[in-house]
């Protein structure tokens, strides 16, 4: 599929466009430096260059609050699953996203699939949008090298001066280019430009530690009984801010919600979080990560070492909202220097 141009003052009727058709999100100020993807009903509302949000985009694809299923005795009914999506479109995700989004999929369209998450999934169309330079001082896209596209989006957006470049990955991202008549064919020029981009920003997205990315399997191979859970857990709070905003971050609870008269109900879905100290609680009391160094030391396992056991890929994808949003001010690219630097401590 050719890739096509839009000039940048038509950028607002290709959104409106799709308002006409799906319901549409995207990145809207909330703050000085602070942004969130929200339902949009104005074009103009749209924030793209933006670094990264409060939360990622899995707030669509795994709510923090679902109903799974629901049931009415009084009508004989027995229960029923309940999926409440309509089709919409996500605008202005960044490539750490939808890495981010890559991931979720791994694990919830493994088997045994979640038909929520599937059915939600595939009502939900990406356009991603290229970063041209670093968000801020938290983020580590370099290291992780997530700074770069490599699929999972429908479309995906770079500006290069007056207009903006589209790449079609999707034949539904070919469909949502069809609904608006302000496309060119992106010529020759314009692939030079976009080619251009790419080479000057792998010089600037560099990585961020002094710890390679092929290293970080054999560190976190030794550092299971590294003091630096220790000294990371008498900063850390067990808020669970740090999961909350992961954009890989899937862990949940079930409850059941019966009615008085308990003839009607449903089963929900809500975030839960492992840095909890009641998450690993078990029949009879047993709590197998009492300790806030067990649960600090999880959280990271479950980013760098157990899923490149499972999956073959790193579940964390630099972006950094670990570290922005932690009121300890616990930084993930210290402690993984630190883990590297205390080599041979134990």
């Amino acid at each position: 599929m050719k890739d096509v141009l839009l000039k940048k003052e038509h950028f607002n009727g290709f959104v409106e466009s799709l308002m006409s058709s799906y319901k549409v999100a995207a990145p809207v100020r909330r703050g000085e430096k602070s942004f969130a993807f929200n339902y949009i009903t104005e074009a103009e509302d749209i924030c793209l260059n933006h670094i990264p949000t409060i939360l990622p985009p899995k707030k669509y694809f795994l709510p923090q609050h679902e109903t799974l299923l629901e049931y009415d005795t009084t009508n004989g009914q027995d229960m029923q699953a309940f999926v409440e999506m309509e089709p919409m479109v996500i605008i202005g995700v960044h490539s750490c996203d939808i890495a981010g989004i890559q991931c979720l999929n791994h694990v919830f369209m493994d088997r045994p699939k979640d038909y929520h998450y599937q059915a939600r999934h595939d009502k939900i169309l990406l356009i991603g949008y290229e970063c041209l330079r670093k968000c801020d001082q938290y983020a580590s896209c370099g290291l992780m090298q997530t700074h770069m596209p490599t699929g999972g989006y429908d479309l995906f957006m770079t500006d290069i001066g007056d207009y903006y470049y589209f790449s079609i990955n999707t034949f539904a991202g070919k469909g949502m280019i069809g609904l608006f008549d302000g496309f060119k064919l992106a010529d020759t020029e314009a692939e030079k430009i976009l080619k251009k981009i790419r080479s000057d920003k792998k010089k600037l997205f560099k990585n961020e530690t002094d710890v390679s990315l092929a290293e970080i399997p054999s560190i976190f191979e030794w550092g299971f009984d590294s003091h630096v859970w220790d000294r990371t857990a008498e900063k850390c709070l067990s808020c669970g801010n740090c999961t909350n905003v992961c954009p890989t971050c899937y862990c949940f609870d079930v409850k059941d919600e019966p009615e008085l008269n308990l003839s009607k109900g449903r089963r929900v879905r809500v975030w839960d979080s492992c840095q909890n100290e009641t998450f690993a609680i078990i029949a009879g009391g047993e709590n197998f990560r009492a300790k806030r160094a067990q649960r600090t030391r999880h959280r990271f396992f479950r980013k760098f070492k157990y899923p490149v056991q499972r999956y073959g890929k790193f579940f964390c994808t630099g972006c950094g909202r670990c570290s922005r949003q932690c009121m300890a001010s616990i930084n993930l690219k210290e402690t993984i220097s630190n883990l590297k630097k205390s080599w041979g401590e134990i």
